[in-house]
């Protein structure tokens, strides 16, 4: 009988990680209510809005410009990275933990990009070279 429920839960538990993920409230958020979040964070740090925007800029290849309209705007951050012109593909360089998670091993891939963008700003927060926030050579 044991051996049986035991057997049971594991067939469900196995189901249970077939299915799909369900959708994370974060994707809806409005970018324009987490933009303003970040920058407090930096600007705590001694960081400026411009290395900011350089960083979000580097990594999802918007302008200037284009950036400060998503501030603007009333999209959610699924919306900010859908629309993001190129994003960046030494992305991939970024390595490291966001709350307890390994950005590269991030199964979702807006997701990933998110915690992409999580670790930049950490790192910029943290006083970070801004070449090596950007992943270029000094």
């Amino acid at each position: 009988m044991a051996a049986a429920k035991k057997a049971g839960t594991k067939a469900k538990t196995k189901a249970k990680a077939g299915a799909a993920a369900p959708r994370h409230r974060i994707f809806d958020y409005p970018f324009t209510k987490i933009y303003p979040l970040w920058l407090q964070k930096v600007e705590r740090k001694g960081r400026t809005k411009q290395e900011l925007n350089q960083v979000i800029c580097w990594l999802t290849g918007y302008t200037g410009a284009a950036l400060q309209k998503q501030v603007k705007g009333g999209g959610s951050l699924e919306g900010f990275f859908d629309k993001a012109p190129r994003f960046n593909p030494a992305a991939s360089l970024i390595k490291g933990v966001v709350c307890g998670v390994r950005v590269e091993e991030v199964p979702d891939p807006l997701m990933r990009k998110i915690r992409y963008l999580d670790k930049l700003i950490d790192e910029l927060a943290q006083g970070r070279a801004m070449e090596k926030i950007l992943r270029q050579e000094a």
